[in-house]
């Protein structure tokens, strides 16, 4: 008698067919599947700085008639606070309004900016909602969100609704290989042109043939929690 992979046995059973179902071993599987869609996604770095918290996310630009701001990966939450994804993007378009919402809303409630955290935590209980409701899919996404306000903080989100902080951090493709190089290169005195150069030779060292700079979008709060975006040929000067 032929044995049938557990993953088989998982899918003829239908533990798959919701996000609301455990597989006997304890596995949600829809959202192993998202988790995957993740990696799928275009990769982005996030730094915690000396000087502030900096994002350079790859747009994946690959046909000449787009317009590359039109696909900009480094989102304005707040004007101290920007975020990135990896995934479904679109998923991630109304994960990244709701925050930006969140955020307007704090602003005229309580007439301050609002914490790097409590953004977060929003989105990761919206993110953790679906996959515990019925009629729903997970988000197909992982959100990195940094700022700075009281302190700098870098904050990323799993499909699951996890999320943690971290001083240096990489969402979506060839993630892997660049986490090893981010542990052996990235130091906490680090300051924001040093890290944009350390994310762009990283890329350049995974993507290889495919790595071009118009692909890159970057975006930077510094110390004056004020928003700062380079793009295009304004980040050549960073290879050298």
């Amino acid at each position: 008698m032929v044995e049938i992979p557990v993953d088989m046995q998982h899918q003829v059973m239908g533990y798959d067919r919701a996000a609301t179902m455990f597989s006997p071993d304890g596995h949600i599987l829809q959202v192993e599947y998202a988790e995957k869609t993740v990696r799928l996604g275009s990769a982005s770095i996030g730094m915690v700085c000396k000087d502030g918290v900096v994002i350079v996310a790859d747009r994946r630009i690959t046909d000449k008639l787009m317009v590359p701001e039109s696909a900009n990966k480094v989102y304005e939450i707040d004007e101290h606070i920007i975020a990135s994804a990896a995934g479904i993007l679109s998923d991630a378009r109304i994960l990244i309004e709701k925050a930006q919402l969140i955020s307007q809303q704090h602003r005229v409630t309580y007439d301050s900016p609002i914490d790097v955290e409590s953004v977060i935590k929003e989105i990761a209980n919206i993110m953790q909602a679906f996959t515990q409701y019925p009629g729903t899919r997970p988000f197909g996404v992982s959100i990195m969100i940094g700022g700075v306000n009281r302190e700098k903080k870098l904050f990323v989100s799993d499909v699951t609704g996890n999320y943690v902080a971290y001083k240096s951090m990489a969402i979506g493709e060839n993630d892997e290989k660049i986490k090893e190089h981010l542990r052996k290169k990235y130091k906490e005195d680090i300051t924001i042109e040093e890290a944009i150069k350390l994310s762009l030779k990283i890329f350049k060292e995974v993507l290889g043939k495919k790595f071009n700079i118009e692909r890159f979008d970057v975006g930077f709060v510094d110390m004056n929690k004020k928003l700062n975006r380079i793009s295009g040929d304004k980040l050549k000067k960073y290879l050298r």
